[in-house]
């Protein structure tokens, strides 16, 4: 459930009224907000940048970055982040001598998610698809739109997309403490394979078909028919190549329509792990957000492209 009219005025006046945003990048993202007895409180406010979804995206911030790094808060699900930033905006704009906000650094970052949000106020996009069109193109990012956009979209289908990106394979194989998926140290080819085979599975998939089958229709080696006709040319693609970029652009676009969460959640810490399933994953979602942090910012790498993007605005200032 999200925030309800109070509990989201409180939420960005916190926000608003935080000190360490001074002279930042703000960049709300989704994620659980902390809260100290089930009360937003100054105390869990200082730690929300220690919480998940606002530390990984906190690693990902390149390594040259050194001075003013952004500070990134978590909201609540989706249409919390899409009502934080508005709210945020209106609250700031009636009482600016009690906020620290640079309104013109504020940015949100939401899930494309299959199913549309909608976009009110005098916003330049209407929904969250219409900014994904207008963002990227082919699976990369349009550079020369970038300069639209303070509600950024993922261009994978979620956040945790990015956790299974062919590239990862490397921080999976090199994590000190060896993941695991399906009882088997993890090969990123067969969870794509075990996602390509349970596509028919997903309801809002099959509710939202022709729209999600078109942010990928640059392959066009795929058949869109229907899910099952994609199951199948998927899968014959995939495995008759071997070509890595061809498999690379297969893996991602699958990636762009197929929810990835509960196959991230498939990923488990090795027999022996001492402590919870969550430290696990924080502490690999961070490792993650390192590779990312180190990687170039080309239009092809969307997070680390963003923070490029952002840091534009600072150089420009």
């Amino acid at each position: 459930m999200g925030l309800s009219e109070a509990e989201l005025e409180e939420h960005c006046r916190y926000i608003l009224e935080d000190r360490r945003i001074l002279n930042k990048i703000v960049i709300l993202c989704e994620g659980e907000i902390p809260k100290t007895s089930g009360r937003l409180s100054p105390q869990s406010y200082r730690n929300m940048d220690k919480m998940p979804d606002a530390n990984f995206y906190h690693a990902c911030v390149p390594r040259w970055w050194k001075q003013y790094r952004p500070q990134f808060i978590n909201c609540g699900d989706r249409q919390d982040v899409l009502n934080t930033f508005f709210s945020i905006l209106d609250l700031h704009n009636q009482n600016p001598a009690n906020s620290y906000l640079s309104p013109h650094q504020l940015f949100a970052i939401v899930d494309l998610d299959i199913q549309i949000a909608s976009i009110k106020n005098d916003y330049a996009f209407t929904d969250t698809d219409s900014i994904f069109y207008n963002l990227y193109e082919k699976a990369k990012i349009n550079e020369g739109n970038c300069i639209n956009h303070r509600i950024w979209v993922t261009g994978l289908v979620h956040k945790e997309a990015y956790f299974l990106t062919p590239d990862i394979q490397s921080v999976l194989d090199n994590y000190s403490n060896t993941p695991v998926y399906q009882d088997s140290v993890v090969n990123l080819e067969q969870v794509y394979l075990d996602i390509v085979d349970s596509l028919h599975e997903d309801i809002d998939l099959q509710n939202n078909l022709e729209k999600t089958f078109n942010r990928i229709n640059y392959c066009s080696n795929l058949d869109f028919d229907d899910i099952k006709n994609f199951q199948t040319s998927w899968k014959l693609s995939f495995i008759n190549n071997q070509n890595n970029l061809d498999k690379n652009i297969l893996s991602l676009a699958l990636l762009t329509i197929a929810k990835a969460k509960k196959y991230w959640k498939q990923i488990q810490p090795p027999q022996g792990w001492t402590n919870t399933e969550w430290a696990f994953r924080d502490g690999l979602t961070l490792e993650i957000g390192k590779f990312y942090s180190e990687q170039e910012c080309d239009a092809k790498n969307h997070i680390p492209f963003f923070f490029k993007i952002l840091y534009g605005l600072i150089e420009q200032e």
